[in-house]
């Protein structure tokens, strides 16, 4: 007989002393057949390519290539303001006739033109391109409210594109007249959808152009539709240095209304009274707003 284990089993009967052992049953292995090739040029199935992969899409000859969707921008440019600088003197005139005029629209002279007299010859003979009009047709705007024509006249130095009255001008004698984008298309759209003709057809819409530097300058580049004027906006304002936007401009073509300005910019509070006396006498009220670094040199601020 057995010995017992300690569990009191005789032999081999405990489990826990005497497991037994488990043989799993044989699994049959399938076998597969190679594929059957149409002919020997055929290369087998690998990893890589699966027999079963789904075919890629052929692109026949002479097929137009599927058009990729084009990255919308992120950049809003209608909120962009502009800037339009005249010197106080002129204000009152402005405000009676109602609107900004372009130059060659002026019957008479500014109270105070900052322009040099080759500065409007020049402007008169440039183009807008893609456009019959010159540039003088055009009332301008700053992108920036430290452009550099304007640094010139707070620095006082000296600027070809400047008359000898802007040079003798204290920068506190100037107004910053400040719109958006949004305001002025607005405007321009309201203004042609309400003119039309006895036959009730529309007139041609006044768009905005937007230059990469002076206008007149003979390598500017303009983009005067709504799609060219847009992306002109956001090159100015994505470039990393900022060095173009302060010679760009935004060109109006004719005349802006006064409505459309939103804000005068002006020095000091002092000057903020002497505009606000102007626009008693006037229909129009914007916003005068007192705002120092518009009209320091940006060498005051190193």
């Amino acid at each position: 007989m057995d010995d017992e284990c300690i569990h009191g089993l005789e032999g081999k009967l405990c489990a826990l002393c005497y497991p037994k052992v488990v043989t799993e049953p044989l699994v049959p292995v399938k076998k597969t057949r190679a594929p059957k090739l149409s002919s020997l040029r055929d290369p087998l199935p690998t990893a890589a390519t699966p027999a079963a992969r789904a075919a890629r899409p052929v692109r026949v000859a002479g097929a137009p290539r599927p058009v990729r969707a084009e990255k919308v921008s992120t950049d809003n440019v209608d909120e962009q303001r502009v800037y339009h600088l005249t010197h106080i003197s002129n204000l009152a005139a402005i405000l009676r006739d109602g609107c900004l005029f372009a130059n060659a629209a002026l019957t008479t002279r500014p109270a105070v033109d900052i322009s040099a007299p080759a500065t409007r010859e020049s402007r008169r003979d440039a183009l807008v391109a893609g456009t019959d009009r010159s540039v003088a047709e055009y009332v301008p705007f700053f992108l920036s409210p430290n452009a550099t024509v304007w640094e010139s006249i707070r620095a006082e130095s000296t600027d070809p594109r400047l008359a000898l009255d802007a040079h003798g001008s204290e920068a506190f004698d100037f107004v910053m007249l400040v719109s958006t984008v949004k305001k002025i298309n607005d405007g321009l759209a309201a203004v042609t959808d309400a003119s039309t003709t006895d036959d009730e057809t529309p007139l041609v819409p006044r768009l905005v152009a937007v230059t990469s530097g002076d206008a007149a300058g003979s390598l500017t580049r303009f983009g005067a539709t709504p799609a060219t004027a847009e992306r002109m906006l956001q090159t100015l304002r994505a470039e990393a240095d900022g060095a173009m936007i302060l010679e760009a401009e935004l060109l109006v073509p004719g005349s802006v209304p006064m409505e459309l300005v939103t804000l005068i910019g002006v020095c000091n509070d002092n000057v903020r009274e002497t505009v606000r006396g102007i626009l008693k006498a006037s229909a129009f009220k914007p916003k005068v707003a007192v705002y120092p670094p518009w009209f320091h040199s940006s060498a005051d601020a190193e």
